[in-house]
């Protein structure tokens, strides 16, 4: 077998002009005479890949030491022409490993190579026993959002994950239900991401004017530095109902990808707070390859930055770094959750 062409994985991003995605269609192919389905060839195909596409090898190698012809060496010594393809496979997810990316996966009809360390290293600050003290069991439902009125009179919404749709219509219903609040938390703790329309459908409810959120780039040659101009982001105000009063996000380190955007706009929003712990990043859309035999590789390819034109892939720091506290877990009471009602209620 040979190599295949680049194709598009985009679970969470919005849609790419046309010129924009034949050009990243056609700068990322790759030879298809080039690497043999061996080993040897299987592990070039790879690192040739990341090498010329992956969007972040420049900023790693600032912000974390990443060298990636280094790497290149130190995995080119563990791969034989005997080796199994079960030996090959973990060697090749050890490589990308490297690059401490939860958007770079690898995956086989035996098993899917993923980082999960951007969250798992670091404490949860979410309890779904908590969760559940606060919700009760007369919540409301509407698609994937679940909400309630506490009783100091604040609105909660629970967003699980961006792969759960949200219509206009859900939206209108939530707020007009919680519109005598006096302010509102939107809880999204665990949200690993989804739909990019889901995250920009929900701020848009938020914002009151056209509102620069951040920029984004992408690869015009396999250099690493090989980037267009940054192109500017901007969130547009909802045509339907909108909340004008405060608000306040929940974050912890399992926000990633499109909800890691989700707070990137929300932040850039005057009346919007975020309390909780610094998000878990994901600031590349991905994209997708093959190898000679057949396993596709999956790696960030345009990167985003906020407002600031700073990079988010690492995270975005919450207004208040708040954290779960032993003793207020023995009490049922969720100290972010708490810290947000006290923000609100003032």
């Amino acid at each position: 077998m040979k190599t295949r062409t680049i194709t598009t994985i985009r679970k969470w991003v919005r849609g790419l002009p046309l010129c924009l995605f034949a050009f990243l269609l056609f700068t990322g192919c790759v030879d298809e005479d080039e690497f043999a389905d061996t080993p040897q060839g299987n592990f070039e195909a790879l690192w040739k890949i990341i090498d010329e596409h992956y969007c972040f090898l420049d900023y790693k190698q600032q912000t974390i030491g990443l060298d990636w012809q280094q790497v290149y060496h130190k995995y080119k010594v563990r791969v034989d022409e005997q080796m199994t393809d079960l030996q090959l496979f973990e060697v090749l997810t050890q490589m990308l490993g490297e690059l401490r990316d939860g958007h770079v996966n690898l995956s086989a009809s035996h098993d899917y190579g993923r980082y999960w360390s951007w969250y798992e290293d670091f404490p949860t600050n979410f309890s779904d026993t908590l969760y559940r003290a606060y919700m009760g069991t007369d919540y409301k439902i509407a698609s994937g959002l679940d909400y309630r009125l506490l009783d100091d009179n604040i609105g909660y919404v629970r967003y699980e994950s961006f792969q759960s749709g949200i219509g206009e219509g859900n939206l209108d219903e939530v707020l007009m239900y919680l519109m005598l609040c006096q302010g509102l938390i939107i809880d999204i703790r665990g949200n690993g991401g989804g739909d990019l329309t889901n995250a920009e459908k929900l701020a848009a409810r938020f914002c009151h004017e056209k509102t620069l959120v951040g920029y984004s780039q992408h690869k015009t040659g396999p250099g690493h530095s090989d980037f267009s101009a940054l192109e500017a982001h901007y969130l547009e105000p909802s045509g339907n109902i909108r909340w004008h009063k405060p608000v306040v996000v929940l974050t912890n380190r399992h926000v990633y990808s499109a909800a890691n955007e989700f707070v990137m706009y929300m932040k850039a929003l005057p009346q919007v707070t975020v309390v909780g712990d610094r998000t878990g990043g994901g600031a590349g859309m991905p994209f997708s390859s093959s190898l000679p035999n057949g396993w596709s590789v999956r790696f960030s390819a345009v990167p985003s930055y906020d407002a600031q034109r700073q990079s988010v892939e690492f995270g975005i720091d919450p207004d208040y770094a708040v954290a779960l506290s032993d003793a207020d877990f023995q009490r049922g009471k969720d100290t972010i959750i708490e810290f947000a009602r006290k923000l609100l209620a003032e």
